[in-house]
């Protein structure tokens, strides 16, 4: 995780939150990123965002210094996704993603396809979606743990070259004691202490235990994009992550 000074203060503190933007359109965003800092965190645009607004939305973001994950999560064949990765590279966005469940050739490709590139994004592989349970993953025809597929897809990513996963954070210990210190691990279902919850999501953690048990970034979204004070909260995670 990077340490970067947060706007005014005289303390320097991590900014670990990837603000996941999941807002219908433009304006709906940008009034809602007009609050924040690229000081205090990093943003994501998903399917829905994306599909409404296009690349204009995300270069508009990057414009105003913004680190921006498109999380599209490509799956397709080797040649598709990689010609897609190109283009997220032409956008200029800090990380972008693909389900590792497509395959060694297909991940190759990818990294392949913005080795050379100035601007290279990293590269992620999403393991298995922290809204999926051991039960869903039975009826997929899969007889283990999460925990298991998770280890081998992520170990899967890494040799194909990507450069981290998309990983529930209850999986980041044991992901970071297997792939080493350098591989990102970016953790979805993020709760704070105090969240009761009530959404999709199946397996979360607090801020600060999923940063202890090894995660680099932590994607949030309703807990920031509701709060009555975003700001307010972000600091907060900010503050306690960088005491702990």
């Amino acid at each position: 995780m990077n340490p970067l000074m947060l706007d005014g203060g005289a303390a320097t503190e991590r900014r670990p939150v990837i603000v996941a933007l999941d807002f219908a359109d433009a304006a709906q965003t940008l009034a809602f990123v007009r609050g924040l800092s690229p000081q205090l965190c990093r943003l994501k645009i998903g399917k829905e965002l994306f599909t409404a607004t296009g690349p204009a939305l995300v270069e508009q973001l990057i414009t105003q210094g913004f680190d921006v994950f498109l999380d599209l999560k490509y799956h397709d064949i080797p040649n598709t996704v990689a010609q897609a990765c190109k283009a997220a590279a032409q956008m200029g966005v800090w990380l972008a993603d693909m389900h590792a469940g497509g395959g060694r050739r297909m991940m190759e490709a990818a990294a392949e396809a913005v080795a050379n590139v100035r601007e290279r994004p990293k590269l992620l592989g999403v393991t298995v979606l922290t809204s999926m349970t051991a039960a869903d993953l039975h009826e997929l025809g899969w007889t283990g743990e999460p925990q298991e597929l998770v280890r081998r897809w992520a170990a899967l990513a890494k040799d194909s070259g990507l450069d981290g996963v998309v990983c529930s954070a209850q999986e980041a210990a044991l992901l970071r004691q297997d792939l080493g210190a350098d591989f990102l691990l970016v953790t979805p279902g993020i709760r704070l202490a105090d969240d009761a919850g009530g959404d999709d999501q199946r397996r979360v953690m607090t801020p600060e235990n999923a940063l202890a048990a090894g995660a680099d970034y932590l994607v949030m979204g309703r807990p920031i994009t509701r709060a009555a004070d975003p700001v307010a909260v972000l600091r907060g995670i900010n503050q306690a992550t960088a005491a702990a």
